[in-house]
């Protein structure tokens, strides 16, 4: 009996330049520009996930002459480099931002204000756009095109941009927060569900910065315990 054994090329080493992540460039703006669409817009918003506090959406337009360099997805960055990156977008580009509160995210649902704080914050743009680059699977309701780029915030620098003026933006929201309300630690986990915030929730009860229509402050509001997944998701 001949037995056949089966062999298998060796992998191939991947280059480094290859595995190195890219990170957002100017390329589709510049693509619409060449079209004719001008001006271009990318909008983008921070604050979905935690428990308290506002969706902060950001829309922004780049002036082609003056794209800041290291723009990337806010979270890809610190909190200094996205302080920096901000003062340099607001010097540069026009900006427009839009808070949508805990009020009408317990009203409409996260993702129904979300999309209302992004499409308002590209009404409240100096100019009106004629393309709109939007992060995420979903579309908004404008009198212009709009293109939606799932991770959009690390492709499209316009979008990257917008991320860095929500988060930062929202960011030192919720600082104030946390000068208002001391023992909610706010400046520390802005919002997000961190076991730092759960304990204070139980502790002091929820304030009318949290967002009632959650899980785990809805738990707070009844006595009961909230999942500890839900306590602990999301970002800081």
């Amino acid at each position: 009996m001949v037995r056949r054994i089966r062999t298998f090329p060796a992998p191939c080493k991947v280059p480094d330049m290859i595995l190195a992540r890219r990170g957002p460039t100017f390329a589709r703006e510049a693509n619409a520009m060449r079209k004719g669409l001008l001006p271009v817009a990318g909008c983008d918003e921070a604050g979905r996930g935690p428990l308290a506090g506002p969706v902060v959406a950001a829309a922004v337009i780049l002036d082609p002459a003056r794209v800041p360099k290291g723009l990337d997805d806010s979270k890809m960055l610190d909190a200094q480099e996205r302080e920096i990156l901000f003062e340099k977008i607001c010097a540069t580009a026009e900006v427009a931002v839009t808070v949508a509160p805990p009020a009408r995210i317990d009203r409409d649902n996260i993702l129904r204000a979300s999309l209302w704080a992004l499409a308002q914050a590209v009404c409240a743009l100096p100019r009106v756009p004629q393309l709109v680059f939007v992060d995420g699977r979903d579309s908004l309701s404008l009198q212009c095109e709009v293109k939606a780029v799932i991770g959009g915030d690390g492709i499209v620098a316009s979008i990257a941009a917008a991320s860095i003026v929500a988060k930062v933006t929202r960011d030192r929201l919720m600082m104030q927060l946390g000068l208002a309300h001391p023992e909610y630690g706010f400046e520390k986990h802005k919002g997000y569900g961190t076991s730092l915030h759960w304990e204070r929730l139980q502790a002091h009860g929820p304030t009318i910065h949290h967002r009632n229509s959650f899980a785990p402050v809805r738990a707070c509001l009844r006595g009961t315990a909230a999942p500890q997944a839900d306590v602990l998701a999301g970002e800081v």
